[in-house]
């Protein structure tokens, strides 16, 4: 089923996406989404104010700790949570991006589902030792 949806979420994307046809424009299109994805969340902080960044440096388990130990330790950096238009915007920016990257699939010849399969796949087998 849920590959269902998302080789429909891709036959529309192919059959919606009319003026920027030319890898050169999917591809300029797709960073310019990814830009605007860093801006919504940079605007939750700087003009909404609903999360905060409180950057430091990240501490580093000890030799003898075990690579499980590295969830305990590193930090994301942020604080509060998103309020609800942030919330919409940033869904929004998200959902543009992933309009362009079904595109640049589709000029590829490449199936979004079995990219996410395959990534899935790779997580499960090599865990935590993937080390992104």
């Amino acid at each position: 089923m849920k590959d269902i949806i998302f080789d429909d979420f891709q036959n529309c994307v192919n059959e919606y996406l009319i003026r920027h046809k030319s890898v050169l424009d999917i591809l300029t299109k797709l960073q310019e989404s990814e830009a605007r994805v860093n801006r919504a969340v940079a605007k939750s902080v700087t003009n909404c104010g609903c999360i905060k960044v409180n950057a430091e440096k990240q501490c580093m388990p000890c030799d003898e700790d075990s690579i499980s130990d590295l969830n305990n330790c590193l930090k994301n950096h942020l604080n509060g949570k998103l309020c609800e238009n942030c919330r919409e915007v940033i869904e929004r920016e998200l959902g543009n991006n992933i309009f362009y990257l079904s595109s640049l699939c589709n000029l590829l010849d490449l199936n979004l589902y079995d990219i996410f399969l395959k990534e899935y796949d790779r997580m499960q087998t090599l865990g935590k030792y993937d080390l992104r």
